[in-house]
């Protein structure tokens, strides 16, 4: 018994030694530091926001601000006038954020799209929401439509800005443009 005894201790204390001389040997071979930025920060001013708010009008355009390649983040800035979005939509693996810059929309949100069908991976379409809440959102609004979630869009009448914030859940790989034929 004493003998079983001091065998275990033994092990006991080896296997103790080993696991400190290896956790030891290993944090002084890897240093970690903090991570390095993977683009540049931004800051746009109000003026400049204003600026380019007004440079998107009388058209229906967006400015990206940050796009998404290689990030789980794109910031755009859109502007939309008389517009019916063509159809409803649901983003699995992305959540949207909406601020109202400048005027209103009507926007229609839950419910569940009719005839869903795929546009790209994740990327769902149907021709209209049914049973969703139709909310007029306007200047300094700020919405959240998480993944998942059926929405729509209408500016028919109104004039509407926003920043439109989108967090995908993997960072985006987004195809380089083909070089032109020489």
């Amino acid at each position: 018994m004493s003998t079983q005894r001091t065998l275990s201790g033994a092990a006991f204390i080896m296997l103790l030694t080993v696991s400190v001389w290896a956790q030891t040997a290993t944090s002084g071979a890897t240093q970690r530091t903090p991570s390095k930025p993977t683009r540049p920060f931004v800051v746009l001013p109000a003026q400049s926001l204003d600026d380019l708010e007004k440079k998107l009008h009388p058209g229906n355009k967006v400015e990206e601000l940050i796009d998404s390649d290689g990030m789980q983040l794109r910031v755009a800035v859109q502007h939309e006038k008389d517009v019916q979005a063509p159809s409803g939509e649901v983003h699995d693996a992305s959540d949207d954020v909406y601020y109202v810059i400048e005027g209103s929309a009507t926007l229609t949100l839950g419910g569940s799209l009719e005839t869903p069908r795929e546009v790209e991976p994740g990327e769902w379409r149907g021709p209209r929401i049914v049973g969703g809440q139709q909310l007029a959102v306007k200047k300094g609004d700020l919405i959240i439509v998480p993944r998942g979630t059926p929405h729509q869009r209408s500016t028919v009448g109104q004039d509407f800005s926003m920043i439109l914030i989108k967090i995908y859940l993997e960072p985006r790989h987004l195809a380089k443009p083909k070089p032109a034929p020489k």
